[in-house]
């Protein structure tokens, strides 16, 4: 995918992913892609944003890098933290600078 960018990802808010759990796989919704504030460093190559992935599971998974697979964009390495839990599970965080 070369160097990701919040464009690669605005359209497919709502869409399914799939976490990557070895020998099964966890479902997840992308539900939110949004910018972050500029850092206004010089040669930034990219602006920063941020992901925010819906899981059904009540089960937390630790924050580490994950391997996800999207029908639009295929299958991608991405380091998700839990941020949020609430009674339609868990939510985790992934944040590009």
């Amino acid at each position: 995918m070369g160097l990701v960018t919040l464009e690669h990802f605005a359209g497919c808010v709502g869409s399914a992913f799939d976490l990557d759990m070895g020998e099964s796989s966890l479902p997840m919704t992308l539900s939110e892609a949004r910018p972050l504030p500029e850092s206004g460093f010089p040669g930034i190559r990219r602006s920063p944003f941020s992901l925010m992935f819906r899981s059904g599971s009540p089960i937390v998974l630790p924050q580490r890098l994950y391997k996800l697979k999207n029908a639009t964009l295929g299958s991608f390495e991405m380091f998700l933290v839990p941020v949020a839990r609430d009674k339609e599970g868990i939510v985790y965080q992934a944040i590009f600078n």
